[in-house]
């Protein structure tokens, strides 16, 4: 296989990069992001470019010719970009990587990082959806994860590829620039008034697994994953001696600007979660033990407390590279 992965520069990228060198039946590797990865890769060649760089992305994907995509750059709103960079970026990237990797033949599977989000929060919606449910978002974000899910199964059925789904609950971990985690860190953590609902969780060790299974398994169609059981961001705030804040109505407006002005903006995704939960059924999970989350959300919404940043040490520099083929400054980190 050669094995091309977007959003490599990103938690979850690198970690999948790494894992992904281990695979014997990895002929090669490549990414593609806006930052090179921060922790150190043996043999994957990093395209340092904005997705939004149609000419460039094009032009790194026809030179290393994938025979495998993974799809994980999905740019959360919030986490490392704006909502309207986010967007962008998540949708030229997906239209171009995938347009161009059919378009070159020799594709025979895809895998994409998709989220919860796309079952979106109606009130009259399912509460805990399986991935039978007709996906209904109701946030900007989720609206995005659909668009990025439709263009991956048409380019899959257009050459007769695997096209395997995966619906995170929100990721988490040490190094991930989760809008959530950033909240529940709060000295002060607004949480909806009664009731509290309940959400799900997912470490991104966990996650980067996931990932790497589905790739090696060759799975078609969606799946949820999420850590097993659920917390509520009223419990959340607590595991971390945080002080929750009971808020209705009108007031979320003024807690979602005070959080923005400390530094820890509430995208329209975040928000919906707070006020209404976000969990999906797990149940198809179950019988794939690959891909099976080792921490339960309990244990990962505790653990959040306990991360702190750790600066990268200098080992051994990925290999970087622009996408018209030329060296850029490596980057350098733990493995």
């Amino acid at each position: 296989m050669r094995v091309l992965i977007t959003g490599v520069g990103g938690a979850l990228g690198g970690r999948v990069a790494s894992l992904v060198e281990d695979l014997r039946e990895v002929e090669a590797v490549a990414g593609l992001d806006v930052v090179a990865p921060s922790r150190a890769l043996r043999r994957t060649e990093v395209s340092v470019v904005d997705p939004r760089e149609r000419r460039l992305v094009a032009n790194a994907v026809k030179r290393f010719r994938p025979t495998a995509v993974l799809h994980l750059g999905i740019y959360e709103p919030d986490a490392r970009a704006t909502p309207r960079v986010a967007a962008e970026r998540t949708m030229a990237g997906t239209t171009t990587v995938l347009g161009v990797a059919a378009e070159i033949g020799g594709l025979d599977r895809i895998v994409v990082r998709s989220g919860f989000e796309i079952y979106g929060r109606r009130p009259n919606s399912t509460q805990v959806p399986d991935e039978t449910a007709t996906p209904d978002p109701t946030s900007a974000f989720g609206r995005t994860l659909l668009r990025t899910e439709q263009l991956a199964q048409a380019t899959a059925d257009s050459v007769g590829a695997t096209c395997s789904v995966l619906r995170f609950a929100t990721v988490v971990g040490p190094d991930v620039p989760s809008p959530l985690a950033r909240y529940l860190r709060l000295r002060v953590v607004p949480v909806n008034g009664i009731p509290d609902a309940p959400l799900s969780l997912l470490h991104v060790d966990d996650a980067a697994r996931a990932i790497v299974a589905s790739l090696r398994l060759r799975l078609d169609g969606p799946l949820n994953v999420a850590g097993e059981g659920s917390v509520t961001a009223f419990q959340a705030a607590l595991l971390g001696g945080n002080i929750p804040l009971p808020t209705f109505g009108p007031w979320w407006s003024v807690a979602r600007r005070i959080s923005s002005a400390i530094g820890s903006p509430v995208p329209d995704h975040l928000l919906e979660l707070l006020q209404r939960g976000r969990v999906a059924d797990i149940s198809r999970l179950q019988v794939l033990p690959d891909l099976l989350p080792s921490l339960s959300t309990m244990e990962v919404a505790r653990a959040l407390h306990t991360w702190t940043t750790q600066p990268a040490s200098p080992q051994t520099p990925t290999n970087a590279i622009d996408a018209d083929g030329k060296a850029v400054g490596a980057s350098s980190g733990k493995r």
